[in-house]
């Protein structure tokens, strides 16, 4: 398995941390803080534009 750097959660209100990681090959993750292993993966590029996206407002109809 790669070693995953994770960062700080980032928690909303309530219960809902989630933590972004990356490692050497490229990868980028996202999870549950607590649940680390059981993450979402994909490219470190994907992980870069979903955030993007998200400052855009482009998931504000979640919301």
């Amino acid at each position: 398995m790669d070693d995953i750097t994770w960062e700080d959660p980032f928690c909303g209100e309530g219960a809902s941390c989630f933590r972004l990681g990356t490692d050497q090959n490229g990868n980028g993750y996202i999870a549950i803080a607590g649940s680390e292993d059981d993450h979402l993966t994909d490219s470190r590029d994907a992980l870069r534009r979903m955030i993007i996206d998200i400052k855009a407002g482009k998931a504000d109809h979640l919301l």
